[in-house]
């Protein structure tokens, strides 16, 4: 496994913010089983977890404003770091008007052992959340989260309605290897939670 301090990365015209290689889960479709990177990017395992100085200090090569957007997606859950994540995007706010963007397994009020949803009001405009599955079983058989004896899914769910009072642009998402009739079933759930749900492309 080969190791750096990628902090940042490009994928097109969008930048990727890989603050932290923490996750609760161990998807089974997760992009980290095939390669050290993601889409063609350098290794994103990182020497050690950066703090927020280092994430900023990185950000400080770039140039914000050039990027269509800017998304919390790296080798790992950003919410495990959730103060990082705070500040780097208070210094992004700071300094551009690029949109900002958080992909999460919808986990965070389990990782942080509070409601959390409140504190990403005016911090990003949208979060993409990990619907992965219609039924808490098939989630759990799918993401294996390391959280015993607790309903996880339900979580999630609650975890994405709260979010969208602060965040209205809040979405569910499925990657497309679980079937139509899984996707179907999972548009549903989202339907019921009043979310959008968005297909992802699984990537090998």
């Amino acid at each position: 496994m080969q190791k750096a301090m990628n902090i940042s990365y490009e994928i097109g015209n969008k930048l990727y913010l890989n603050i932290t290689n923490k996750c609760p889960c161990n998807c089974t479709f997760c992009i980290r089983n095939n390669g050290d990177g993601a889409y063609g990017s350098d290794p994103l395992w990182l020497e050690h977890q950066p703090t927020a100085a280092e994430v900023v200090s990185n950000l400080m090569t770039r140039n914000l404003s050039a990027y269509e957007e800017i998304i919390f997606c790296g080798y790992g859950e950003p919410t495990c770091e959730f103060d990082i994540l705070k500040s780097t995007a208070l210094f992004i706010r700071g300094n551009c008007r690029t949109p900002i963007r958080l992909n999460t397994n919808g986990l965070g009020n389990l990782i942080n052992k509070r409601e959390i949803a409140s504190e990403l009001k005016g911090l990003v405009d949208t979060v993409s959340i990990s619907l992965n599955a219609s039924t808490a079983e098939a989630y759990d058989a799918v993401t294996r989260p390391s959280f015993k004896g607790v309903n996880c899914f339900e979580e999630m769910l609650k975890f994405a309605k709260q979010v969208k009072q602060y965040v209205p642009n809040t979405m569910l998402t499925v990657v497309d290897v679980i079937g139509e009739e899984e996707i179907a079933k999972s548009r549903a759930i989202a339907d019921s939670v009043g979310i959008a749900l968005r297909v992802r492309e699984y990537e090998d």
